[in-house]
């Protein structure tokens, strides 16, 4: 069985020490492809270098809620330019953080409809980021969402996760699903379409069960599956 890892920070700092041993480790789990995500331009940049030095290796360039606020007033004309580098396979991740609200929820919300834009513009799905802002992530990807997404880490009820099958799009699982915590969501997981469901580590966070406290890592979607 070959495994994907839809949505992994191989350009984390915590993963730098011993990459070459946690993609060793990752192939040896089975995982033979991992999307690495950007959070910002920096980061954009370093998952684009990885997937091109790394062949099971695509990048998602774009800008993170947290950091919309501190986004450079061209950011948005330099992740086009990324997002048409090779190995460039998604925009994101992008979205709403109204948990931590690092950023304005206004420039958030300006900053996510640009990369939905940027999305149907160069033709790649999109990676959202939502956390406690189910109802104005959903009112906006209806309004402006590209014909491709996936609600990375979905924490939301039935109903919207109906809704987001219902559009076309995948539901993203991962680590948050295996706490004892979350019989709720996996409800709601065992009543998706398995073929709208993709695993997810979203290391170096969120590692699931038999590894809290510890740092996560792509080898540890085989225990999300």
């Amino acid at each position: 069985m070959v495994l994907a890892d839809t949505h992994v920070h191989l350009n984390h700092e915590r993963l730098a020490p011993d990459l070459a041993a946690v993609l060793e480790r990752a192939r040896q789990a089975g995982v033979g492809l991992m999307v690495c995500v950007g959070w910002d331009l920096s980061s954009s940049g370093e998952a684009l270098r990885l997937a091109g030095s790394l062949p099971n290796v695509r990048a998602a360039v774009g800008v993170h809620p947290h950091d919309a606020a501190v986004a450079p007033p061209d950011y948005l004309e330099q992740l086009r330019v990324l997002a048409r580098r090779p190995g460039a396979a998604a925009i994101g991740e992008a979205g709403l953080d109204y948990y931590r609200d690092l950023s304005p929820r206004d420039v958030q919300q300006e900053v996510f409809r640009a990369q939905m834009r940027l999305a149907r513009e160069v033709g790649l799905p999109l990676i959202v980021h939502c956390r406690d802002a189910q109802a104005d992530t959903l009112a906006l990807l209806e309004a402006e969402g590209p014909p491709l997404a996936v609600l990375h880490c979905f924490s939301g009820d039935r109903a919207v996760a109906a809704r987001y099958v219902e559009m076309g799009y995948y539901l993203g699982f991962g680590g948050t699903l295996t706490y004892r915590r979350n019989e709720e969501l996996r409800r709601v997981a065992r009543e998706v379409p398995l073929e709208k469901i993709l695993l997810e580590t979203d290391a170096p966070y969120l590692p699931p069960e038999p590894r809290r406290g510890r740092r996560n890592e792509p080898a540890c979607v085989l225990l999300v599956a």
